[in-house]
């Protein structure tokens, strides 16, 4: 699970076209590498197969600015991706 640091006053919400994953990032680039699919991808290969190339990218949906609009979007994804319980925001 991808976390921005605290304090972070400028980060982007990114979806990934290959896993769905959603996660915020200090970079804000239109596109970046899925972090996830990334760390699932396998380069080794066998002798008789063919080398895929990783072509998982996420897209930029949202530039989140401001201190608070980030912790709460921070909270948020984190909130989604365990399903905890909403009383500890």
């Amino acid at each position: 699970m991808y976390y921005v640091p605290d304090k972070t006053h400028k980060c982007g919400y990114y979806e990934c076209r290959e896993c769905g994953t959603r996660f915020l990032s200090l970079h804000l680039e239109e596109v970046i590498p899925c972090a996830y699919c990334e760390r699932d991808f396998d380069p080794e290969i066998g002798p008789d197969e063919e080398m895929v190339a990783s072509n998982a990218e996420a897209m930029l949906v949202k530039v989140i600015e401001g201190e608070e609009d980030v912790e709460k979007w921070d909270k948020l994804l984190s909130l989604a991706i365990t399903g905890g319980d909403e009383e500890w925001l």
